[in-house]
C-alpha cells in the first residue's frame, strides 16, 4: 500500500504564564494584545490539524521577561518509574503537587532570537571557590565544598532551615540591592540576577533559597545563531530573553526555587547530576544547503535553522541534481 505524503497543518497554542512579555510574541505573529496579557510561549507540535497524532517533540517560542524557576528534568528511566509510582498513589495528573505528569524524559535545545541569559549547570570547582571567596556572605559554605563535593554543598543550601537562609542572604541582598536599583550592576554579574530574584520572588520573612543557585551555577549569555543543549539531570534556569526551544514531548519539571509553583527539594536533589558543567555553546553547520543544523545527542528531535534572503527562494536538490 502506497502511503500518501502531504504537509500537515500545525496549530499553535499560546501560553499566558505570568513570566512572559506582552509584546514580542504578539508582534512576531501579528496579533494585537490590547488586554496586555503576558505571552510567555507559543507551542508548535502539540496539536496537529486533523488529529495526525502525537509528535515526539514540542517546539516553541519563548519570551522570558521574568526569570524562571531553578529546575531539573529526570532521565527517561526515572520518569517511567516515578510516573508509575504517582499513578499507584492515586495522585491526579492535574494535581498541583504532582511531580511527574508523564513517563518521558525532557532533553532541551534552545536557540535564541535575541541576547538570552540563563543559568546552566554547576560551575567548575575553581570557579565555585572563587565565587565563595569573593562573596563574603557566602564564605560560610567553603567548608561544605571539601574535595569538590557538589552533592554536599548543594544539599546544604537547599535544605537549610528558612531562618538560616534568611540570616545568610539578608546581608548579601542589603549590599547588592541598592547597586541594582541604581543601575550599577551589569547582566554579566551574578549579583544583578540575585537582586532581581529577590525583588521578584521573595516573600515577607522568606528569602528564596533559589538565590544560592545563582552563585553556584554558570551564568551564560547566548546570542542569536547559537544554541545550547540541556540533558536530564542538568540544573538550569532561564533568566531573560527570547528564544526558540525544542524538547522531547514531556512536562516533567522538578523545581527548587524562584517560582510560585510547586517545589519539591527532595525530588530535585534525587535527579540532579552533581558534577561541573562547562557550557558547550553549539553553532550550526551546513552541507552546501541553506539548512543550518544544530547537532545534539537527543534522538527525539533535530533543530535546523534556514535563513532566506529577501526576494529569494530555496533550490531543493536530489541525487539527480537541483529540482
Amino acid at each position: 500500500m502506497e502511503i500518501e505524503e502531504k504537509i500537515l497543518k500545525v496549530k499553535g497554542i499560546f501560553k499566558h504564564y505570568d513570566w512572559g512579555g506582552e509584546t514580542f510574541i504578539p508582534s512576531l505573529l501579528h496579533r494585537s494584545n490590547e488586554e496586555k496579557k503576558p505571552y510567555a510561549e507559543y507551542w508548535l507540535g502539540s496539536d496537529l490539524h486533523h488529529t495526525a497524532g502525537k509528535l515526539p517533540f514540542l517546539f516553541k517560542v519563548q519570551d522570558v521577561e521574568k526569570m524562571l524557576s531553578i529546575q531539573v528534568h529526570p532521565s527517561k528511566q526515572a520518569a517511567q518509574q516515578k510516573f508509575k509510582e504517582e499513578n499507584e498513589k492515586g495522585i491526579p495528573l492535574d494535581a498541583p503537587h504532582r511531580n511527574f505528569k508523564d513517563d518521558n524524559h525532557k532533553p532541551e535545545l534552545l536557540s535564541p532570537l535575541s541576547d538570552f541569559y540563563l543559568l546552566h549547570g554547576f560551575k567548575t570547582p575553581e570557579k565555585i571557590i572563587e565565587t565563595l571567596n569573593n562573596t563574603p556572605e557566602l564564605q560560610f559554605l567553603i567548608p561544605e565544598f571539601r574535595s569538590s563535593d557538589y552533592r554536599r554543598l548543594y544539599t546544604k543550601v537547599m535544605t537549610l532551615p528558612q531562618d538560616d537562609v534568611n540570616k545568610a542572604l539578608q546581608p548579601l541582598l542589603e549590599r547588592i540591592s541598592p547597586l541594582y536599583n541604581e543601575g550599577k550592576l551589569a547582566k554579566d554579574d551574578q549579583n544583578f540576577w540575585a537582586a532581581r530574584a529577590a525583588i521578584t520572588y521573595n516573600q515577607p520573612g522568606k528569602i528564596d533559597r533559589g538565590i544560592f543557585s545563582i552563585y553556584l551555577f554558570n551564568l551564560v549569555k547566548l546570542q542569536e545563531g547559537e544554541a545550547l543543549f540541556q540533558d536530564a539531570g542538568l540544573p538550569h534556569a532561564y533568566l531573560e530573553g527570547q528564544t526558540m526551544e525544542i524538547m522531547a514531548n514531556s512536562d516533567n519539571v522538578l523545581r527548587g526555587g524562584l517560582t510560585p509553583k510547586h517545589i519539591d527539594v527532595k525530588e530535585l536533589l534525587e535527579h540532579i547530576e552533581f558534577q561541573p558543567t562547562v557550557p558547550n555553546i553549539i553553532t550550526g553547520y551546513k552541507e552546501d544547503t541553506h539548512e543550518e543544523i544544530f547537532k545534539t545527542p537527543a534522538e527525539d528531535f533535530q533543530l535546523s535553522r534556514i535563513i532566506i534572503e529577501p526576494h529569494l527562494g530555496i533550490a531543493l536538490s536530489s541525487d539527480k541534481g537541483d529540482i
